[in-house]
Parts: structure tokens; C-alpha cells; sequence
């Protein structure tokens, strides 16, 4: 199995005059991270089948991703599909979402929140439903 890692090379990895080290010793966080329990893979991988479903959705009709509310400074946070789909994957592999930079001047108007989607993705389910039980 080939595994692809799409983030961007580190430029000093590996060296000693690294200025990002400093970072390292101020952050112990790393060598505390415990990996997601079963519990936290099976949301993690329900959440990526949900995007899934959400950006084949969503993205014909001109959506460029999500916005999702920061729990910590209570703003909406920008998206794109692949950003997010990065981020979930990279979860799941190593138990920590990855620092990202935020979107730059989004329009709000392009990114569904969560539960749109979800609700966005219900009703057309039940409307496929209704139309074949109609059929029949």
C-alpha cells in the first residue's frame, strides 16, 4: 500500500539549527499524544465518509468547503474540501490534527456549516426515497 503525504516538505528537517526547535521544547504535547481510541476512529472515519457525501453534494452547487465554529475563539473557520479531508486523514494517522493556515478572505457564502450539510444530504436522501416508493 502507498501512502501519499500531502503536506509540503519540512526545509529544515533534520537540522540541528532548525529556528522552528525552539517550538518543539515549548509544545511536550507530542510526546503526550495518546492515538484516537476505537471510539474516536470510528467518528473520525464516519465524519470522512460524510464529507464525502457532502462535497459530492454540495460542491456542484458552488460550495468550496465548510465552515465550522472554533471552540476556542468562537469564530467560523474556513474549509476547503481537500483541507479538511487532509486534516481528518492525518487525525486518524497520528491521533493530532495538523496547524493550518486559515482560509484567506473567504466568502461565507461559499461554505455550508456542518449541520447544513448533514441536513442538505438528509433531505435528498428521503426525496430519493419518497421518489421510489412512488415509482413502485
Amino acid at each position: 500500500m502507498c501512502v501519499v503525504n500531502d503536506e509540503p516538505a519540512d526545509p529544515f528537517a533534520g537540522d540541528p539549527l532548525d529556528p522552528a526547535a525552539e517550538f518543539a521544547r515549548l509544545d511536550p504535547g507530542d510526546e503526550d499524544d495518546e492515538p484516537l481510541s476505537l471510539d474516536d476512529r470510528e467518528q473520525v472515519l464516519g465524519d470522512l465518509g460524510d464529507l464525502d457525501v457532502f462535497r459530492t453534494l454540495l460542491e456542484p452547487r458552488g460550495y468550496r468547503g465548510l465552515a465550522v465554529e472554533c471552540e476556542g475563539c468562537g469564530e467560523p473557520h474556513f474549509f476547503d474540501w481537500d483541507l479538511l479531508t487532509a486534516n481528518l486523514r492525518q487525525l486518524l494517522e497520528s491521533g493530532r490534527a495538523r496547524v493550518h493556515e486559515p482560509a484567506y478572505s473567504p466568502d461565507p457564502a461559499a461554505y455550508a456549516s456542518w449541520e447544513y450539510a448533514r441536513g442538505y444530504a438528509d433531505g435528498v436522501y428521503e426525496t430519493s426515497r419518497a421518489s421510489e416508493a412512488d415509482s413502485r
